[in-house]
C-alpha cells in the first residue's frame, strides 16, 4: 500500500482492513476551495504540525465543519517539502501511541498544498504572495522553534542574514523571518488586509517574540526608505495585524523504528525516513501521544474559522499566560527537564523507563505537587493538579512513547530560567513561602552541573546534547573529577549567579551553597548520583 492519493483511493479497503482511518471529505473540492480562498497557512512543516494541527483540521473537514484545508510552507529546510511532503501528496500517517497499549492509525490528508519559502524561487514565491494577497486568509501560524524568532546573537549583534536583509528590503530577503515579513508587506500593499500572525512554538509569550522580530524588519526597511512608512502603522494596529499568544502541548518524538516496523508490517511501502543535508530527520509518519492542548488568545482581525470545534481553545491573553506558566513553569516542562538531566546521568534511553524508578518518580512528583503547585495560578480552563496527575500517571510513563532524555536535554541552559527560576521568584514574592523550603529544585541545578562533566554515574563518558552555552558552562566544571576528595566549589559561583541561565542570581538568593553541596555529593564517585538522589528524595 502506497501513501499517496492514488494509493489511498485505489487501496482504500486494504488500508481500512489494516485499521487506518482515512480522510472522508471530498478531497478535490477542498483542494479547490483552499487554492481559491485559503484561510490558514502554516510555516514549519514539522512533526508537531502534522500530528496536531493538521489532524484537527482533518477532523473538522470530515465532519463538514470546514471546507478549506491547510497550506504548509517551509523556509529553513526545503528538502522537507521536496523529499517528504510532495512525494506523498502531503499525506502523513499519524500513529497515536496510547498508554493502554493500543495504537490509533490515521492517514492525515488535510494539507492541500506545500510550498517552499524561497524568495529566489519565482514560482514558489509568487504563489505565496498570491496567498498573502487573498482577503480570505485569516491566519499565518508558526512552529519554527524559539531560535527562529532571533534577530541577534547572544552578544546583541544582528545575525548576518538579518543584517543583510535589513539592507536589501522586502523584495528578495534570505532570512526565514525576512521572507515572512516580505509576504506580510505584500499583504499590506494589497489593501492592508487584516490577519492573525500566530506563533505556536513552545516558548513564553511567543506572540511577542514574533511581533518583536517582525517590527525589527519593518522598522529597518522603513528607516532606509525601502518600505512605505505606513507599514509600521499597519503592524502596530491590532485591528489589522494581531500577534496572539498561544500555548501548545503535545509530545511528538522523533519517528521511531518500532513504529516504522509496525506500519511496514501492515503493508505500507516507502516508509524510510529522509535525513536532509541540513540534518533534519523526517519520515512519512509521525508518532505522538494522545494528549494535546492548544490554547490561543482570541485575537483574529480577519475572523476565524470554527477551529474551536476541533478542540483548540480560544480565550483571552491573561488566561493563555496562566496556562502557559502552569505548564512551562510547573506542571510539565520542569518535570521533563528533571528526568532529562538525571536520565542522561543514570544511563536511561527512554523517559518512560525513568518513571519505573521509584526515586525519580518521587522526585518529579515532589517538584510538581509540593514545590511547584503552591505558586501556580489556576487558569480556570485547565486544572493544574489534574494536569500534573495526567503528566505523572499517564503521559510520561506511557511505555509506547519513544521519547528520550537525550532529546529533552537539548538546550537545557535555555530552559532552566523559565522552568525553575520562575518558581523561585514566586516563592520570594509570597510572604507565606520561603525559598529555603525548596529542596529538589536546587538538586536539579546541581544535577545539571554534574551533567556538564559529561560522565555518567557509572563513570562512562557521554556526549551532552546540543546547547548554545554547553562549551561555556562546561568550563566551570572542567577541573572536577569523580572523587570524594575536597573540592574548591567557589569557582561555581560565577556560573550560579548567572540570572540568564537560572532566572535568578542563586548566590544572591542564598541557594548557591545548597546547589554546591549537592554537586559535591553527586560527583563524589561512581554511583554517587543514585545515592544522592536516594538520600534527598526518599
Amino acid at each position: 500500500m502506497k501513501l499517496t492519493l492514488d494509493g489511498i483511493r485505489s487501496e482504500r479497503a486494504a488500508f481500512e482492513l489494516a485499521g487506518y482511518a482515512l480522510p472522508t471529505f471530498d478531497y478535490d473540492t477542498v483542494k479547490k476551495n483552499t487554492f481559491e480562498r485559503p484561510t490558514w497557512i502554516h510555516f514549519g512543516a514539522g512533526n508537531i504540525f502534522r500530528a496536531f494541527q493538521a489532524n484537527v483540521v482533518q477532523t473538522l473537514l470530515n465532519k463538514g465543519i470546514l471546507d478549506t484545508g491547510l497550506i504548509a510552507a517551509e523556509g529553513y529546510d526545503y528538502e522537507i517539502i521536496e523529499k517528504s511532503n510532495r512525494p506523498h501528496d502531503n499525506l502523513t500517517i499519524l500513529a497515536t501511541l496510547k498508554a493502554n497499549n493500543t495504537v490509533e492509525k490515521t492517514v492525515v490528508g488535510s494539507i492541500m498544498e506545500s510550498l517552499i519559502l524561497d524568495s529566489k524561487d519565482e514560482a514558489e514565491y509568487t504563489r505565496l504572495k498570491e496567498i498573502f494577497a487573498n482577503p480570505s486568509l485569516q491566519m499565518a501560524s508558526f512552529t519554527i522553534t524559539e531560535k527562529g524568532y532571533a534577530t541577534t546573537n547572544a552578544q546583541g549583534e544582528l545575525l548576518p542574514a538579518v543584517a543583510a536583509d535589513f539592507e536589501k528590503g522586502p523584495q528578495a530577503p534570505d532570512s526565514y523571518l525576512g521572507k515572512v515579513v516580505s509576504l506580510l508587506y505584500h499583504r499590506f500593499a494589497n489593501g492592508a488586509l487584516p490577519i492573525a500572525m500566530v506563533s505556536m512554538d513552545n516558548c513564553s509569550h511567543n506572540g511577542d517574540k514574533l511581533l518583536s522580530a517582525v517590527l525589527a524588519y519593518a522598522a529597518a526597511w522603513c528607516e532606509r526608505g525601502l518600505a512605505d512608512q505606513a507599514f509600521l502603522e499597519y503592524i502596530n494596529d491590532r485591528s489589522k495585524v494581531a500577534f496572539p499568544w498561544s500555548m501548545i502541548d503535545k509530545i511528538t518524538p522523533r519517528p521511531d523504528e518500532k513504529v516504522k516496523a509496525m506500519l511496514a508490517a501492515d503493508g505500507i511501502e516507502d516508509l524510510e525516513p529522509v535525513i536532509t543535508s541540513k540534518n533534519t530527520y523526517i519520515a512519512p509518519f509521525v508518532n505522538a501521544e494522545e494528549c494535546e492542548y492548544l490554547v490561543i488568545e482570541d485575537a483574529f482581525p480577519n475572523g476565524r474559522s470554527a477551529w474551536d470545534k476541533g478542540g483548540i481553545i480560544f480565550t483571552d491573553r491573561e488566561t493563555v499566560d496562566k496556562v502557559e506558566k502552569m505548564k512551562v513553569c510547573t506542571c510539565l516542562n520542569p518535570l521533563h527537564t528533571t528526568l532529562a538531566i538525571y536520565g542522561c546521568l543514570l544511563g536511561y534511553t527512554l523517559i518512560s523507563d525513568e518513571m519505573k524508578n521509584p526515586v525519580l518518580k518521587k522526585m518529579v512528583e515532589t517538584i510538581g505537587y509540593v514545590e511547584g503547585l503552591p505558586v501556580v495560578v489556576n487558569p480556570g480552563i485547565l486544572d493544574p493538579r489534574e494536569f500534573i496527575d495526567q503528566v505523572v500517571n499517564v503521559r510520561i510513563p506511557n511505555p509506547f512513547m519513544p521519547d528520550t532524555p537525550q532529546r529533552i536535554a537539548t538546550d537545557t541552559s535555555q530552559k532552566l530560567a523559565i522552568r525553575f527560576g520562575e518558581t523561585i521568584k514566586a516563592y520570594r514574592k509570597d510572604p507565606s513561602l520561603d525559598p529555603a523550603d525548596l529542596k529538589l529544585i536546587p538538586l536539579v541545578f546541581a544535577g545539571w552541573l554534574r551533567y556538564l562533566m559529561a560522565v555518567d554515574d557509572a563513570g562512562n563518558t557521554f556526549t551532552p546534547s546540543s546547547d548554545p552555552l554547553l562549551a561555556e558552562a562546561s568550563q566551570y566544571v572542567a577541573d572536577y573529577e569523580l572523587t570524594d576528595a575536597p573540592k574548591d566549589l567557589n569557582k561555581l559561583d560565577a556560573l550560579l549567579s548567572n540570572e540568564k541561565i537560572f532566572g535568578v542570581d542563586l548566590v544572591a538568593v542564598g541557594m548557591a551553597d545548597t546547589v554546591k553541596s549537592y554537586f559535591a555529593e553527586l560527583s563524589s564517585g561512581v554511583g554517587a548520583v543514585a545515592k544522592t538522589l536516594e538520600k534527598y528524595v526518599m
